[in-house]
């Protein structure tokens, strides 16, 4: 959510911004703005006048009173209960004014970086650098899916009888490499000096408004029933929510923190699941890092963050890129976002498996996360969050990666000891 006084002082510069991002229809939205701010403003204003002059009256009643005027001090009282009225339904009215207002800023996207590619979609982002040499190996590698029963290390059908297509069993070695990856890229982001969390799985609405869209909201969130709480669908939601309504002290940021959980997601209008497949699914775990700084420090913290993942898969030999997000492919929150793709031996390209962000003081705003500047002076801090590592989609790099022609999966040395010494997985179906 933008700031309404920058709305208020460069409607043309919002519009502009709604124009790159290619959402027309909601240019619109800044005039209704406009319009119900004035009203707003004018509300105020008339109420504190008609206060001003209750206060007044009520000086009045009690020197008439005093005077043994009662006839006239009643007058005075009943022209003071009426201005109350007055006052009352003023400030009903602004309330609704108010809420009209916050509705449609929390639909105007966010103020872009002006070093983003311009562009309608992701068929439009834009690719930044290439990290380790692509290869492509002498024989066939199986769909993903294959390579996990060949390990018997995979169940669907069970999974589909029980929940339904975008669900899994991992088991026997592939369970323990996944349960290996998170563990290594929790310990990874802790030697980078983040702090380790694990939050609520569960968020009220309150911070999910206040941390996404409400596009996003509708489409990833599942909802509790019966309750204010919704499902996480990445750590981030409830780890940004940790500093809901916070006055920081200055000396206290930044905060970098990496968090672990489980994920679900309603994956609604993606084209259909999936059945054999792990790349898009409503549950999934990942280790994500998360930080709130000073507004100068946000870009310096963005180019940290996707580089230590970049970092993290270059250790275990898989080759990744860099992808700048284009305009029309950023959520209406964001700043500036790259994914992170890693190569597919398969496919022979790549393919997302992290996404960086930097979303301003959008969150912040919403969520009143303020910081107590030296100067006695507070402001809104800035937030972002990135992905370390998110299986079972990584598994897919890795297994393709690390897959020999036997058939056999090599464990790269900085798993090993997350494997029990394991540098080799022998499957266990021919």
């Amino acid at each position: 959510m933008i700031d309404i006084k920058l709305l208020r002082e460069n409607p043309d510069l919002v519009k502009e911004n709604i124009k790159k991002k290619f959402q027309d229809k909601k240019l619109v939205l800044v005039d209704e703005v406009l319009d119900l701010d004035k009203k707003n403003r004018a509300a105020i204003t008339e109420v504190e006048a008609l206060r001003a002059k209750r206060t007044k009256l009520s000086k009045q009643i009690g020197a008439l009173m005093g005077q043994g005027k009662k006839d006239e001090a009643e007058a005075v009282r009943k022209e003071s209960t009426e201005i109350g009225e007055k006052i009352t339904a003023l400030e009903g009215e602004q309330e609704m004014l108010q809420s009209e207002i916050r509705t449609r800023m929390m639909t105007i996207p966010n103020i872009i970086d002006d070093s983003v590619p311009i562009g309608k979609d992701d068929s439009e982002n834009v690719e930044v650098e290439r990290f380790g040499e692509p290869k492509v190996p002498d024989f066939d590698i199986p769909y993903h899916i294959d390579i996990m029963e060949s390990f018997s290390g995979i169940d669907l059908d069970s999974a589909r009888r029980v929940a339904g297509n975008g669900f899994y069993y991992l088991q026997g070695d592939i369970a323990r490499l996944h349960s290996a990856i998170l563990a290594y890229a929790r310990d990874f982001m802790i030697g980078r000096g983040f702090t380790y969390c694990v939050p609520p799985f569960m968020i009220r609405s309150q911070v999910v408004e206040g941390v996404m869209s409400f596009a996003e909201m509708d489409a990833m969130m599942y909802k509790i029933e019966g309750e204010d709480l919704f499902l996480i669908g990445t750590s981030e939601h409830s780890m940004i929510g940790k500093f809901i309504d916070q006055i920081i002290p200055e000396d206290n940021l930044p905060y970098t923190l990496t968090s672990y959980s489980p994920c679900f997601r309603k994956e609604k209008g993606a084209h259909g699941l999936e059945e054999r497949g792990v790349y898009r699914i409503h549950q999934f775990e990942k280790q994500e890092m998360i930080v709130i700084c000073k507004p100068e420090d946000s870009m310096m913290w963005y180019n940290k963050l996707w580089q230590n993942t970049v970092d993290l898969f270059r250790t275990m030999d898989i080759p990744v890129r860099t992808l700048e997000c284009c305009s029309g492919d950023l959520a209406d929150l964001k700043v500036k976002s790259c994914d992170v793709e890693a190569w597919s031996p398969r496919q022979k390209k790549y393919f997302e498996v992290g996404s960086c962000s930097t979303l301003g003081d959008a969150q912040a705003r919403r969520l009143k996360i303020r910081v107590a500047g030296k100067d006695g002076k507070k402001y809104f801090a800035h937030t972002l969050n990135n992905t370390v590592v998110a299986p079972p989609r990584m598994l897919i790099a890795f297994l393709e990666n690390n897959l020999q022609a036997d058939g056999t999966v090599r464990i790269p040395k900085v798993l090993q000891s997350y494997m029990g010494g394991q540098t080799v997985l022998t499957p266990t179906k021919k």
